[in-house]
């Protein structure tokens, strides 16, 4: 929210600050001087001893900006339903061009000596800090889910497939998934014994190869026997007929 007036703009309207015990507490007021002319300003408060006001009086040159802190002192208790009645006074008055911080006086901010001061007035406003997580919801974090121990298991046990959803069945905290867990580990079962009986296929497949395999060596060692034989034959007619 923004206050318009004649020389300045003010934003905003209302000091929040955010409320913490022990702590220094800052924000911002930005002042908009929306005329050609050299503006004065000067911050007052109803309890100055409790805020710090950086500047507190000033110059905004034509056309330009400036920002202003407000800190609050650290508080050693909390107010009453966080309600704040301190209040603030924002006043401005035109001054010479060429005029600087330095020559701001209180007599410029006399309404009785006939000088046109424009006032805003500003409230303070606490804000509660943001809430910290919920406890539970870190415990649930920090918690092995169902879900963190079915893969735990998986990785360091080494469990087949039934022991490993039997688990999972018993440590499951939700009934309605009851069902689907038993679906899995019936199908996970199913695949085990698929693969049992591939793999008894694949041995006995293996076992026919090797004895075909020793059958084709002994034919072989046979043939060769015989060969060498006839060989050895020729060879004896030979010599003789020589």
């Amino acid at each position: 929210m923004m206050s318009t007036g004649d020389l300045l703009n003010i934003e905003p309207v209302e000091l929040k600050f955010i409320f913490e015990l022990k702590k220094q507490i800052s924000c911002s007021l930005i002042l908009s001087n929306k005329t050609d002319s050299y503006v004065a300003f000067k911050v007052k408060t109803t309890n100055p001893k409790k805020y710090c006001v950086r500047p507190n009086t000033g110059i905004v040159l034509p056309q330009s900006t400036c920002d202003v802190i407000v800190t609050m002192q650290a508080q050693k208790e909390a107010p009453a339903d966080m309600q704040c009645k301190d209040k603030f006074l924002l006043q401005s008055v035109r001054v010479t061009d060429g005029a600087n911080a330095k020559e701001i006086t209180p007599e410029m901010f006399n309404k009785e000596a006939g000088h046109v001061v424009e006032e805003c007035k500003l409230r303070v406003v606490y804000v509660a800090p943001p809430q910290p997580p919920s406890p539970v919801q870190e415990g649930s974090e920090e918690g092995s889910s169902p879900r963190v121990s079915f893969n735990e298991n998986v990785n360091t046990n080494g469990a087949d497939s039934t022991t490993m959803m039997r688990a999972f069945t018993e440590r499951h905290e939700y009934p309605e998934k009851s069902a689907e867990a038993k679906a899995l580990m019936s199908r996970l079962t199913e695949e085990k014994n698929n693969a049992i009986q591939l793999n008894n296929k694949l041995r006995q497949e293996l076992d026919l190869l090797k004895r075909q395999s020793n059958k084709s060596r002994g034919s072989a060692s046979m043939i060769f026997v015989i060969f060498f034989g006839v060989l050895g034959m020729i060879t004896g007619y030979l010599l003789k007929k020589t």
